[in-house]
């Protein structure tokens, strides 16, 4: 139905917001499911998360992978997180138009010294804060959202020094009246993303990728446990899957458990990978390439 995305610099009361805003939209007359996605729903810490860039890429992949399947027309999805890149918040539009839903920012508008101050006073409490160094290294790369880009807008401007961040806070009202406004054919104000050609055909092509992936790997589990079987616990010299692919060399008896454990551990690599990087392999032959080179890797072959 829609998806919020949340955006300030560090310390800028994002999660208050988040959280009042979800309260708000609760409490209005929408039907629809509404979930908070954060760097707590997967026990990562702040500081460990942005301590490095790959580290911090490693977060917002994981961020955006949850939103990609969680967002549809039957919830409201609040992403609740620094969000300061702006062809990070482009990728979250993309998602919300391929879902053919709303979408809108909500920023909380604070200078940086009160982020400072307010971060301070977190470490004072014990709270959860950031350390200086990281604190300094976000302030420095903060792209602050502009309504003239498409996936910064609409945009509700918080401002949480002047103005209590409450459920009845102006930005949080305009937020819900703009999300749960009924649209008809007459409506000029609400906008619902519509989604193209290329991304749906971007979405039909990751699953194909995945349905391939893993169909590619079973049969090359089943090749392996075949010729096993076929040589009664004697030497074999190499598993062969077919003309153009490479052979699988086992020095040692592999049971059925190892073999499936293996697999579960390759396709959960391969799908971390492809957060951040290229999508799974298309085609079975190209799943089964990588598939074998990973068995050979792991059970100290070579091929």
């Amino acid at each position: 139905m829609a998806l919020i995305v949340i955006c300030g610099q560090p310390s800028s009361g994002k999660s208050l917001a988040a959280t009042c805003l979800a309260e708000a939209l609760k409490e209005s007359e929408a039907k629809e499911t509404v979930r908070i996605i954060d760097e707590a729903s997967f026990h990562l810490d702040r500081n460990q998360s942005y301590a490095s860039m790959p580290a911090e890429k490693n977060l917002r992949g994981v961020l955006r992978s949850e939103v990609d399947r969680s967002v549809s027309k039957d919830n409201i999805i609040i992403v609740d997180s620094l969000n300061s890149i702006k062809g990070y918040r482009y990728e979250l539009w993309c998602l919300a138009r391929a879902a053919g839903i709303r979408y809108c920012v909500l920023y909380c508008d604070l200078e940086e010294d009160h982020c400072r101050k307010w971060n301070k006073e977190r470490h004072e409490k014990g709270e959860a804060a950031y350390d200086d160094k990281i604190f300094e290294d976000l302030v420095r790369r903060f792209e602050k959202p502009d309504r003239r880009n498409r996936w910064d807008s609409p945009l509700f401007e918080l401002c949480p020094y002047k103005d209590a961040i409450e459920n009845s806070s102006a930005a949080i009202l305009d937020a819900v009246a703009y999300l749960t406004k009924k649209v008809d054919s007459k409506s000029r104000d609400v906008k619902i993303l519509q989604p193209t050609i290329a991304t749906q055909n971007t979405r039909f092509s990751e699953a194909n990728s995945l349905y391939e992936l893993d169909r590619a790997t079973q049969e090359v589990i089943n090749a392996v446990v075949e010729a096993q079987s076929k040589a009664l616990g004697g030497p074999m010299n190499g598993i062969s899957l077919g003309q153009g692919l490479p052979n699988i060399s086992i020095s040692r008896s592999v049971g059925l458990p190892e073999l499936r454990r293996l697999r579960r551990t390759f396709i959960k690599l391969t799908g971390q990978t492809s957060l951040s990087g290229p999508p799974p392999p298309s085609d079975a032959d190209s799943a089964k390439r990588m598939f074998v080179d990973y068995l050979n890797r792991e059970l100290e072959t070579t091929v």
